[in-house]
């Protein structure tokens, strides 16, 4: 018999926009969240960089518009970007309000700092554990509220549609057995989904989850062609691709070839602090040119202010067997962030009745084609608050509803997967990563989309899950709508570069793509 729990809101996923639409959410009624792993296992804490926000005395959204839009390549929807901007420092306010302990100069201003694309210093940080910190000034917010609850270790597998509305989801608990958990809204808070790729920054966890879940139940997604690749992520054999903020480079580090050449110039007249598509393709020419490493490096910097400034990034380095403030760094590019995901409306409504999304799970267009450099955590705080709010207001208008799927529960013959996750994130890295083109796209369609269609069939018929197979699943399809998606875009614009279609093409691609269950 399968157990069922209950709640008014329930929340799947426990990062930044999670906690901050349960801020909203806990005075207001009981809020369940459900995480993965352990609640700080998620992207969230795994930001180093920092926060942007409209806050220094040189700075105004107007300026952090302009920047995000630049950064995004053509494709940024205006009035999300307006939000963002107008909102985040009311938010990063509340934060400060709240406690969080952002670094600040020996006179006591806040020490904002800058990163790759924007033309000001607007990065708040906490040293280069940012997210971290956000985290706890969150938790400790709900921390007193007794109408929340946290149950960890629980996969959400299914959304639950009766009629035309999610009324909550399936999930495995710690034990392997299927829950319901059933509530009034539900809030996918999931993050995004780099595991889908063999080289990635992102935690375990960030299998695209919520972005299965939604498009199963019949919700459209858009913009998954555009993944950025973080271009500094640590490349030492053997070892986990660490990431290695923007923030170093905001802070004076230099890219340097085997020669010790600083290359960047040659690429991009913004240099080390070119936006993160173009600065992760000049790094993957440059090592094609050398037929070498390409290199991080603070040696010119003050060993002692490297240190203290990043003691996370040192300490990973150390592991790693290298100084961060005297080693040459060994960098390439790693699946970082999806600037595309679950469709949704400025207050975090999908296409289907009693579903929200908000974070890297959600897109609004805030993004475009490119994430600005710290924008993500802002729009987890800005649009996760917003999605909280409109969750408490039963009475909204939602967008006109799409196709929704009711699944039967996986309850019958377990599902069989016939292909592991190894494989598929080496055919995504292989074929689908920094640059594409129509044949290695097309061989990797060739590869997923008959498993894929197995799946679907399995999954109609009711077949069951365990959590191994859920994440190949998960991957699986992800990355097919990955494929497919950039298929489909004949162009080259931000995270998505076409070396058969080289130029970017207003006339024809200045538009979103959208995608739902049983499109053709």
């Amino acid at each position: 018999m399968t157990a069922r729990v209950s709640a008014d809101y329930l929340i799947i996923g426990s990062g930044i926009a999670g906690l901050r639409a349960a801020v909203e959410l806990a005075p207001h009624g009981r809020v369940l969240i459900l995480t993965k792993s352990d609640p700080g296992a998620g992207s969230t804490g795994y930001a180093q960089g920092g926060i942007a926000a409209a806050v220094g005395d040189d700075d105004s959204p107007d300026l952090h518009a302009h920047d995000t839009m630049l950064a995004g390549d053509g494709l940024c929807d205006e009035p999300a970007v307006r939000i963002l901007v107008s909102e985040g420092p009311r938010y990063v306010n509340e934060l400060l309000e709240w406690g969080a302990a952002f670094d600040r100069t020996p006179q006591g201003h806040l020490d904002l700092a800058r990163e790759g694309a924007h033309s000001v210093r607007r990065v708040l940080h906490a040293r280069d554990a940012t997210g971290r910190e956000i985290g706890r000034v969150l938790a400790a917010r709900l921390a007193k509220y007794p109408s929340v609850t946290v149950i960890d270790h629980a996969v959400a597998v299914q959304a639950i549609v009766e009629g035309d509305v999610v009324t909550g989801v399936r999930f495995l608990d710690a034990t392997g057995g299927l829950t319901e958990a059933r509530a009034g809204a539900t809030l996918l808070a999931t993050g995004g989904a780099g595991q889908v790729y063999r080289e990635t920054t992102n935690p375990a966890v960030a299998t695209g989850d919520g972005i299965v879940l939604a498009y199963l139940a019949g919700a459209r997604v858009t913009d998954l062609e555009f993944v950025q690749f973080h271009p500094t992520a640590l490349a030492v054999p053997g070892v986990p691709r660490y990431l290695l903020s923007e923030a170093l480079r905001g802070e004076g580090a230099q890219l340097i070839n085997v020669q010790g050449e600083a290359f960047m110039a040659r690429y991009d007249r913004a240099g080390d602090l070119a936006s993160r598509d173009r600065v992760a393709r000049a790094i993957v020419r440059e090592s094609e040119r050398t037929g070498a490493p390409v290199y991080l490096t603070l040696a010119h910097l003050p060993p002692a202010v490297v240190h203290e400034r990043f003691p996370a990034i040192a300490e990973l380095c150390r592991r790693a067997g290298l100084d961060l403030a005297t080693d040459r760094l060994p960098v390439g590019p790693a699946a970082h962030y999806l600037m595309g995901g679950v469709v949704t409306d400025l207050d975090g409504r999908t296409s289907v009745r009693g579903l929200f999304a908000a974070g890297e799970v959600a897109c609004t267009g805030v993004h475009g084609a490119n994430r600005l450099a710290s924008n993500s955590l802002l729009e987890g705080l800005v649009f996760g608050g917003r999605a909280g709010c409109a969750m408490r207001d039963g009475s909204a208008t939602w967008p006109e509803t799409t196709r929704v799927f009711a699944d039967p529960p996986p309850a019958g013959r377990p599902m069989v997967v016939p292909t592991t996750e190894a494989a598929v994130r080496d055919l995504m890295w292989r074929k689908a990563a920094v640059f594409r083109d129509r044949d290695g796209l097309a061989a990797a369609a060739e590869t997923l989309d008959p498993i894929w269609a197995s799946l679907d069939e399995q999954r109609a018929g009711g077949a069951s899950l365990d959590v191994s197979t859920w994440r190949v699943g998960s991957l699986l399809t992800v990355g097919s709508l990955i494929v497919r998606a950039a298929l489909a875009r004949e162009e080259s614009r931000g995270g998505h570069s076409r070396t058969d279609f080289p130029e970017r093409d207003d006339l024809h691609w200045k538009r979103h793509r959208y995608d739902s269950r049983g499109a053709v």
